[in-house]
């Protein structure tokens, strides 16, 4: 596997070597995406990296199929997924299967969503798809910026970043997501509270090496893939944080050690054990206990993510991220 991400990384280093002025970006992206109007954006062209595969190289979950979760085989306790309650319908979305495809296009309790998850800022998150009269239905584009997945949509192949919902080039520039709150859990967590839920399985006309990381080693790396801006001040880049938007982060780290921190809000970060990292090992099941974080507030799961750190920052440089040195 690390041959294959090796190629990619160089594939993405040339083709943006050759294109340096917003003419030729423009040129050189047209005859992939003839549809997406390049005279709105909200980023510099050159702030957008190809990852080297093509649009829908790593192909989306349109249909999704999902078992009982009693009915699931082979997915140990400690396997993590993204765990997601609507209006008392609840599913799981196993990042063994997540990090193949990056997004399923889904529906839950009536309500569209987007289940995007990004290995490369370990930022995983779900979006409601509607967007006023519209129902987005999103694919990747094969590209980053801030290392971060950036989605396209289908209805008018705009171009989004994953990390903030945010349609970045093309007709819906400006426009957000809602974020609807979600777990990133263990698998034993999600079925004690949601013993009638359901678990995505593997399944369509794709076939992956579902419960391998393609990825190994990534998480405790000095240097993350596709990134050479700013990196946070006394934070290791690739050090989980528990972040919330423009109010802060904690590191994991910070928040393990405490096994809470409480907000002036009432919102509440805790952490116990018993989930793998699904960045680490060749197989995830042998990866390493990173643990698991819920933040909630009043009773409620509060939006909010388990990026990497140098993500963070890069999306929010003016924001805190708070250490244990703290």
């Amino acid at each position: 596997m690390r041959w294959i991400i090796a190629v990619l990384l160089m594939a993405g280093s040339f083709a943006q070597a050759a294109a340096q002025t917003d003419e030729q970006y423009i040129r050189y992206w047209q005859s992939e995406w003839p549809d997406t109007d390049f005279s709105k954006r909200s980023v510099d062209f050159d702030e957008i990296k190809s990852g080297g595969p093509s649009k829908d190289g790593i192909p989306p979950i349109d249909e999704p199929e999902f078992r009982p979760v009693g009915e699931i085989e082979g997915l140990e306790d400690a396997q993590p997924v993204m765990g997601l309650i609507v209006d008392g319908e609840a599913k799981a979305y196993p990042l063994s299967v997540l990090m193949w495809h990056e997004i399923v296009n889904d529906e839950i309790a009536g309500v569209p969503v987007a289940v995007t998850f990004c290995p490369l800022c370990n930022a995983a998150i779900v979006f409601d798809r509607r967007l006023g009269e519209r129902v987005l239905d999103f694919g990747t584009t094969g590209k980053l910026r801030n290392s971060d997945l950036v989605m396209w949509d289908r209805q008018t192949e705009s171009w989004w970043q994953q990390f903030l919902g945010e349609a970045i080039v093309g007709e819906l520039t400006g426009a957000r997501l809602e974020v609807i709150p979600s777990r990133v859990e263990s698998f034993a967590r999600f079925r004690e509270r949601a013993p009638g839920g359901q678990v995505l399985v593997p399944g369509g006309r794709y076939r992956r090496n579902y419960g391998q990381n393609p990825y190994v080693g990534y998480d405790t790396l000095g240097q993350p893939w596709f990134w050479q801006g700013e990196m946070p001040d006394g934070v290791p880049p690739l050090m989980r944080v528990v972040s919330l938007g423009e109010r802060g982060a904690w590191t994991l780290e910070l928040v393990r050690t405490k096994g809470e921190v409480r907000l002036d809000d009432g919102t509440v970060i805790r952490w116990t054990p018993g989930q793998f990292s699904a960045l680490d090992a060749n197989v995830i099941a042998e990866s390493r206990d990173v643990g698991n974080v819920t933040v909630i507030r009043d009773g409620a799961d509060v939006a909010h993510g388990v990026d990497f750190a140098f993500a963070y920052h890069a999306f929010y440089p003016d924001a805190p991220i708070r250490h244990l040195a703290d």
